[in-house]
């Protein structure tokens, strides 16, 4: 089966489904891949009727890293790793955070090296409990990529981050949890469920806050400054939307909303 990435849209719920799909190696992300991804998260972001993206891998797995045989062709030496990771994975990875919709990642199985970095990426990150997360290239003889590097750090944190990266080890879903790197574990069974239990609640909510809560809160985690006068505008842009009456007004009116993301 031909490596690719996969999207379904439910469009009565706003959520959408981004697959990564390479079965035969466990999902491990090609270049072409990589390129795909971009696109598909773009294309996305530009869709004011989605509400959530969940990002997951083919089958149980999440996604096993790169392709590795692919290194011996298309990243060999300082020109192509430079193309490699600074045009094609770095921009993926961006694509993610830059998507204004939640992104919520579905992982199962294995969450490894560049499937790691995909899930890093996310606003949420919900488990199987036979889950696996790590990133042992240490045994492979290559540093990850500094841009791909930042997202993990930020995530994680240096103690567990350098864990990760110098021990090579391998961590089960509930010592990631501990570690923060995943946001709630539960039953293989029912990880699916959950995630899609998950993205339903987000997608019940006012799009244009869970747009604004995501773009707030990596803003100020990434820079703690207080807000431009245009990011103070853009902050209570709120008060301005129908969203904001309807909200008050069901509140009042003790009924369910109806958003309608304007």
């Amino acid at each position: 089966m031909k490596p690719q990435i996969l999207r379904q849209i439910e469009a009565q719920s706003g959520i959408a489904t981004v697959t990564l799909s390479n079965p035969d190696r466990l999902n491990a992300i090609t270049a072409a891949m990589w390129r795909e991804l971009k696109c598909v998260m773009k294309d996305l972001d530009a869709d004011d009727t989605l509400r959530c993206v969940v990002l997951r891998g083919a089958g149980e797995t999440f996604a096993a890293g790169g392709d590795i045989e692919e290194f011996l062709t298309q990243r060999d030496n300082f020109e192509q790793a430079q193309v490699y990771h600074g045009e094609w994975v770095a921009p993926a990875l961006q694509s993610i955070v830059a998507c204004r919709h939640p992104c919520i990642a579905l992982i199962q199985g294995p969450c490894i090296g560049g499937g790691l970095e995909v899930a890093a990426q996310c606003d949420l990150r919900i488990a199987g409990e036979s889950a696996s997360f790590g990133a042992p290239i240490m045994k492979l003889g290559f540093s990850m990529a500094h841009s791909e590097l930042r997202g993990l750090l930020a995530l994680a944190g240096t103690a567990t981050t350098l864990e990760i990266l110098l021990e090579g080890r391998l961590l089960t879903a509930s010592e990631a949890y501990a570690k923060g790197l995943v946001t709630r574990v539960t039953a293989d069974s029912g990880v699916v469920e959950e995630v899609y239990a998950t993205a339903r609640r987000i997608a019940s909510g006012a799009p244009l806050v869970a747009r604004s809560h995501k773009r707030l809160v990596r803003r100020l985690a990434e820079d703690p400054a207080p807000l431009s006068p245009a990011e103070l505008q853009e902050n209570f842009a709120y008060l301005d939307s129908s969203d904001y009456r309807e909200g008050l007004a069901a509140f009042l009116e003790k009924r369910r909303p109806q958003f309608n993301g304007c």
